[in-house]
């Protein structure tokens, strides 16, 4: 038995691996884009040192085999069967396919499944080193049973016998297997297993969990956090401080992972800022702010200025006067560059790099002029708590987007910022104290610069110990996992043939560090400092413990739920409570009626002895009451529960009122008061008695309230209980009502008015029924009010929507809100905002929908009556919004629409400048149009100037627009449209002269060697006339005289002809017009002159996209 090192778990592979049944593709993929079971991942615990065997397997008469695939015998590794499979004329490919199988897979139980790490070999028996073997790993189950290599080696290289691995016909493979038990994802117990819990994502939030846990296990900023002043009054949801408290209590004593949404809810963030990814050192900037501004005049001021916070000071020194400026400013983290620099001690020698100030960059010293001089960066102080943001990501101003920088860059475990006699430090620094530093915590971003996933390696008290923090997840690391394989960087695999020289595998690692914290060796003591209970206020211990024992008690519910029935209980005083306020439709809300948790198998008269108990009615004065859901989606009591019902246990009878799984058991209690208000027994109720609910409508206060309930006889009459209704209403005794029937509110109100003179019968009312009354109203009274009428009002209240508005120019902020309906057409709706605004013209408002899953304005306004109602505004796929974006135009809506605004740049003729007009023109108008009228707005360089519009785009143009085109069709969003004069000399072409594009252009020396080829464009593209025969010696006269470069400068410049990317550079003596076509080509602009020079324009800083559609957004604590 041989022992073998297994390999790093999270190793890439360059082959394929796949189950050798399956249809595949040729050519290599990563194993992880086919790996099958969770358990393969890396974060699965190994809970012993696996048992490892090889096993060798020599196949003789090879090449003469006629068969398509062949197994070894079995052999036995870590208790299991196993056996190797093999292609020997390939498994579809012209490689041979190999693989490790379970021996015994077609018996072995259902659901079976186990782990192992193993590699493959064909052995040189010529020359051993030049063995073939190839390492990988798989969690083998029912489904993949087999797992290997489709293309190992090619079958060429295998037949040719001078290679050696056919030797008289004989091919041995080799297998080495180690068998690993993993520990299943999902019962992994970090607290068990590590003493620390996690955090829950929610959604993107693995960023800020690996920064809160960082944070949290820094001692004293933990013990300064339980030391913020909170009160039992105050709610987590609504403050910082109590949320961050909760959290770290929760961290400190949970035995499970942590959620995080209460602190993110006192950040003042919705459920889309939680989907959103963003910058960790962002969110650490802004959230050590607002920390610090909590703290202010409380017992722990100051506290994050004196962990983070250190001092350099800015300097510039004149080299011949006697002249020095200095500058003194603070930072809570320093960004170290990644990129050129091979560790931390690299980036501070680069940050403390002196420059020099010279030539045209001389220094305007105070009186002394211009003067040559020194500038640069030293250290005063540095914090106990040392924070480097690793700069990761970087804006490429070549490739004008942001890049992720995976090259390699080291971090000690102790960082030494006294090194070479305190080269990093100023005059002015306290050489006393002692910089030297121990690594705390490595946060890591795997992935790349569009998204990716955040962890943290963590020592939580310093010792040799690490963990992972990789949100609910917490497991111990070595330091090698910590820190050098979070240098980043490439790896190289083994080589697979060493012997023949063929170019090792390389591939980037996307997994590394990105941000360090090292703590200062003298402050360790005191930043690693013990926190208890005794830190935490008493308020908050009673309130989290309070909140663990209602979730074990709620945990408890949950598992016993099977055994109870909820039973819900709604009597005339909880209808009297809600009508009116809470609700307005129907009768009652039963989630906020009293509640009884109800063993099933407790008889039904035992549960109304516990009612007499808590509601203080005896048993027999008590009637209960089934709810039914009718056809019209209203729900209104049905009959009385019957006494052999009674009898039933509650489980019994919750089935019979509803068919539900384990639904609630909703009762109504009917008590009948006498006029001393003492219960008394139900009355008797045959089938001539129907039981009637009545609300009472009030036009001028607007109000509905629910006045009681009557028994009435089927034959009888309205006109009989007028008197009683009007006592109920405590009207006058002549008053005359009117009465109308609640019939639905979903999706449309119905309410009928109910002819008095007619039996309850014929107008087909039954239990459970609703009748709304109010007083009667003259033709005249009826124009004082709003809503005169139950049926007006009851379709206000359906309709009736509070609609928040905001300026699209600020839209996270409410401006006003305004109470509308949503039957509102559009112009009822922006006469109303005209209204608020106190604007004449309605017509000037343009309004935006709200999108409920950004949570910003939808890219594209309303149109002009472009709705029927506001509900068509509100509404975003199936959510509903109740907010608006206004906007205030200069010319009314319906003449905006009809007109169509174009942005242009004008660039001029003899000046250095570009200014950006607004055209706006009828849709039907030309181009023609439009530069008429942008020669009204611009100052040409000569009257009779012609000027042209073109499309620009990265830097090419693609089009020159036709005076006659149509402006309508013309987009302005993503292309820049660019006027200009007509030079001259393009005016008077001859025959044989041509017009042809001119870029400048630039190749970014890091590119590696396969896009060497590519190009990149920037800087204003341009025309140019070039003569037949004309030496590019000539065309290089005029274009420097075009562009007014200076000499030095321009004879540093490269000209190439540059087709489809690829630049062919030409010499003084070639003839320019030979490499242009005569015809006029689709696609011109990729036939091109190109500039070859260095970008010396000033860099524009990296904005966001301003369109409305933005995909990133900044991080934002609003409380």
């Amino acid at each position: 038995m041989t022992m073998m090192t297994p390999p790093p778990l999270d190793q890439q592979e360059d082959e394929e691996m796949l189950v050798p049944h399956q249809e595949f593709t040729e050519g290599p993929q990563p194993m992880e884009v086919i790996s099958a079971e969770p358990a393969t991942a890396p974060e699965n615990q190994q809970v012993e040192d696996p048992p490892t065997f090889k096993y060798r397997w020599t196949i003789e008469n090879f090449s003469r085999m006629n068969i398509k695939k062949l197994y070894s015998d079995t052999f036995f590794v870590g208790g299991y069967k196993w056996r190797v499979l093999i292609f020997p004329k390939g498994n579809n490919v012209d490689h041979l396919s190999i693989y490790l199988d379970v021996a015994d897979s077609t018996t072995l139980p259902y659901g079976w499944s186990r782990f192992a790490q193993f590699s493959l070999a064909v052995v040189n028996q010529i020359h051993g080193k030049y063995t073939i073997r190839k390492d990988t790993q798989h969690q083998f189950n029912g489904r993949e049973s087999d797992w290997g290599f489709t293309s190992f080696m090619s079958l060429s290289e295998l037949y040719d016998p001078s290679r050696g691995y056919l030797v008289n016909d004989t091919c041995v493979i080799e297998a080495e297997v180690s068998v690993r038990k993993v520990v299943d994802y999902w019962s992994y117990d970090s607290k068990k297993e590590t003493g620390y819990v996690g955090l829950k994502n929610q959604g993107a939030t693995c960023y800020m969990n690996s920064l809160l846990q960082t944070l949290y296990h820094i001692p004293y900023f933990r013990k300064a956090v339980y030391h913020m002043p909170t009160t039992e009054n105050d709610m987590p949801s609504g403050s910082i401080p109590l949320a961050l408290q909760s959290l770290f209590y929760k961290l400190q004593y949970s035995d499970n992972s942590v959620a995080t949404k209460e602190l993110t809810k006192s950040f003042g963030w919705d459920t889309y800022d939680s989907f959103m990814q963003h910058d960790v050192q962002e969110l650490n900037r802004v959230l050590c702010e607002k920390l610090e501004d909590k703290m202010k005049g409380t017992v722990v001021e100051g506290t994050i200025q004196h962990l983070f916070e250190g001092h350099h000071m800015n300097y510039i020194e004149c080299i011949n006067v006697d002249y020095k400026s200095t500058r003194k400013e603070s930072f809570y983290d320093l960004q170290l560059d990644v990129k050129g620099c091979r560790d931390v001690y690299a980036s501070f020698d680069k940050y403390v790099e002196v420059e020099r100030l010279e030539g045209d960059n001389k220094y305007q010293a105070e009186n002394h002029g211009l003067q040559d001089a020194k500038k640069g960066v030293l250290f005063i102080d540095f914090p106990p708590v040392l924070q480097l943001q690793l700069k990761r990501f970087e804006y490429d101003f070549m490739r004008d987007t942001m890049v992720k920088i995976n090259d390699r860059y080291e971090f000690p475990l102790q960082l030494d910022l006294d090194r070479d006699n305190g080269r990093y430090l100023s005059p002015d620094a306290d050489r006393r104290v002692r910089n030297l530093y121990t690594l705390h915590s490595v946060l890591v971003h795997s992935g790349g610069v569009h998204g990716g996933h955040y962890y943290a390696f963590i020592r939580p008290t310093l010792s040799d110990q690490w963990f992972k923090f990789d949100d609910e997840r917490v497991t111990k690391e070595d330091a090698k996992r910590a820190l050098e394989e979070q240098y980043g960087g490439e790896e190289e695999l083994p080589q697979t043939n060493p012997g023949f020289n063929n170019t090792p595998f390389k591939f980037t690692k996307y997994s590394n560090a990105y941000m360090l914290v090292y703590i200062r060796e003298s402050d360790k003591e005191k930043i690693m400092c013990n926190v208890d209970e005794k830190d935490i206020a008493e308020h908050l211990r009673v309130r989290l413990k309070k909140e663990q024992e209602e979730k074990e008690h709620k945990k408890k519910e949950k598992a016993e739920a099977h055994l109870y029935t909820i039973i819900k209980v709604a009597r005339n005083e909880d209808l009297a409570e809600q009508m009116g306020r809470e609700i307005f439709f129907d009768l009652v809300d039963h989630d906020k009626v009293r509640s009884f948790r109800i063993q099933k198998q407790l008889p039904f008269n035992h549960f109304k002895e516990e009612v007499a108990k808590e509601l203080g009615i005896p048993v027999q004065f008590q009637r209960f009451w089934l709810w039914a859901k009718r056809q019209n989606h209203t729900y209104r009591p049905n009959r009385p529960l019957l006494p052999q019902e009674e009898a039933q246990s509650v489980g019994q009878l919750r089935e019979v009122s509803n068919k539900a799984h384990n639904a609630e058991l909703k009762l109504f209690l009917e008590v009948e008061l006498g006029p001393d208000l003492r219960p008394l027994p139900p009355p008797l109720k045959t089938k001539e008695d129907i039981l009637l609910f009545f609300k009472l409508y009030d036009p001028e206060k607007e109000a509905m309230r629910f006045v009681g309930r009557l028994f009435v006889k089927a034959l009888g009459k309205p006109t009989e209980i007028l008197p009683k209704l009007i006592e109920m209403a405590e009207f006058p005794a002549n008053e005359e009502i009117e009465l109308y029937e609640e019939i639905k509110f979903e999706p449309n109100v119905m309410c009928e008015h109910i002819d008095k003179r007619i039996s309850f019968k014929s107008s087909q009312l039954e239990d459970g029924d609703i009748i709304c009354y109010q007083k009667a109203l003259t033709s005249a009274s009826r124009d004082q009010f709003r809503y005169p009428d139950v049926p007006s009002f009851l379709e206000y209240v359906r309709n009736r929507q509070v609609v928040h508005f905001r300026s699209l120019e600020k839209p996270k902020e409410d401006d006003f809100s305004l109470e509308l309906s949503k039957l509102f057409s559009y112009d009822d709706v922006v006469e109303r905002v005209a209204c608020r605004l106190g604007l004449d013209d309605p017509t000037k408002i343009r309004l935006t929908s709200h999108n409920c899953y950004s949570q910003q304005p939808k890219p594209q306004p309303i149109k002009y009556r472009g709705v029927d109602h506001l509900s068509d505004m509100l509404v975003h796929y199936n959510q509903t919004s109740d907010i608006l974006y206004y906007e205030i135009l200069d010319i009314p809506l319906p003449e905006l629409q009809g007109l169509k605004t174009l942005k242009v740049a004008f660039h001029h003729a003899t000046k250095e400048e570009v200014a950006i007009h607004s055209i706006r023109l009828p849709k039907n108008s030309t181009v023609a149009d439009v530069i008429n009228d942008l020669k009204n707005k611009v100052e040409l360089s000569r009257p009779d100037a012609e000027l042209r519009l073109l499309e620009v785009f990265y830097h090419k143009i693609y089009k020159i627009f036709p005076p006659g085109e149509k402006i309508e069709n013309i987009n302005d969003q993503y292309w820049t449209l660019r006027a200009e004069e007509i030079p001259e000399e393009e005016k008077n072409l001859g025959p044989h002269d041509r017009l042809i594009h001119v870029y400048h252009f630039t190749r970014d020396p890091n590119q590696n060697q396969m896009a060497s080829i590519q190009v990149q464009n920037f800087g204003e593209p341009f025309f140019l006339v070039i003569k037949e025969g004309e030496a590019l010696a000539d065309v290089k006269i005029r274009i420097q005289k075009k562009l007014q470069v200076p000499d030095e400068e321009f004879s540093k410049w490269k000209i190439a002809f540059i087709s489809l990317g690829r630049p062919e550079y030409l010499q003084d003596s070639d003839v320019v017009s030979n490499r242009f076509q005569r015809r006029d080509i689709y696609g011109a602009w990729e036939q091109y002159l190109g500039l070859e020079h260095s970008d010396t324009a000033p860099k524009r800083a990296y904005t966001t996209n301003q369109n409305r559609h933005t995909f990133e957004k900044p991080v934002k604590i609003y409380n």
